[in-house]
């Protein structure tokens, strides 16, 4: 196979897809996925630049990461400006600047990227690279979750509830905890567990209480333990929280 049909073999390999190629040899992955991306590949410069992030089959270099970023950034690859975007806010490999990270999030939120969409709306909930406007933040979550993206699903949902940026639906807010939950989120989990325990659906809740802390954190194990004991541990709940209690005791190896 030449490399020009190697190159535009990989050209429509998505970066998850490029990062899966060479899993179980993640050296050899960086070698393959560095030639794609020194030979102009967007989709392999963003996945290159995770990998120095992340610090996967190569020595961690934020600052490296940035510059492969800001080449996809350049060919205007959405992933690549969202990207760019994150490491402006959170301050990896560059000088944080939220007004900066705001600008690269709408630029890729503007080309429908669901990721910078979601992000575009943290920015205007918290107020941070724009001025808080919690309309704008639910509009922008209700774009990503359009798509399907779970995050957003859950923070719609939050939206919902609490009536940031739209009128309180709570009806609208079980639907989208409801469809964050199906599609794998922790948070979405929780939250639609919560709103399962106060229906008295005390079966399904302790179900997806018990997804949620399988894929959550440990903030995450905790806080169903303290919902589970401020409920009265009703029966279903009973044995869920003896067995999140005793996997807190258990010693680990």
């Amino acid at each position: 196979m030449s490399n020009v049909s190697i190159m535009s073999l990989l050209g429509q390999t998505s970066p998850p897809r490029l990062e899966a190629l060479f899993g179980q040899d993640a050296r050899r992955a960086a070698d393959w996925v560095f030639v794609a991306a020194a030979d102009g590949l967007p989709q392999a410069q963003v996945c290159y630049g995770r990998m120095l992030l992340e610090g996967t089959g190569v020595a961690k270099d934020p600052q490296q990461a940035f510059k492969w970023f800001q080449r996809a950034a350049a060919a205007n690859d959405a992933d690549g400006i969202n990207m760019v975007g994150r490491c402006l806010d959170s301050g990896w490999g560059t000088a944080e600047d939220p007004s900066a990270a705001a600008e690269h999030f709408q630029r890729a939120a503007d080309l429908g990227h669901a990721w910078a969409q979601y992000n575009v709306g943290h920015m205007y909930l918290d107020g941070r690279g724009f001025a808080r406007d919690r309309t704008r933040a639910y509009l922008y979550y209700l774009k990503a979750a359009e798509q399907k993206h779970e995050r957003a699903m859950n923070l719609v949902g939050r939206c919902c509830e609490e009536g940031w940026g739209t009128a309180r639906n709570l009806d609208a807010a079980a639907d989208w905890y409801r469809r964050s939950a199906e599609a794998g989120y922790f948070r979405g989990q929780y939250n639609w567990a919560s709103l399962l325990l106060k229906a008295g659906r005390f079966e399904e809740a302790a179900s997806w209480f018990e997804r949620a802390v399988a894929g959550g954190t440990a903030a995450m194990r905790r806080a169903v333990m303290e919902l589970i004991a401020r409920a009265g541990a009703p029966r279903p709940l009973q044995s869920l929280a003896a067995r999140l209690a005793c996997s807190c005791a258990s010693p680990r190896f």
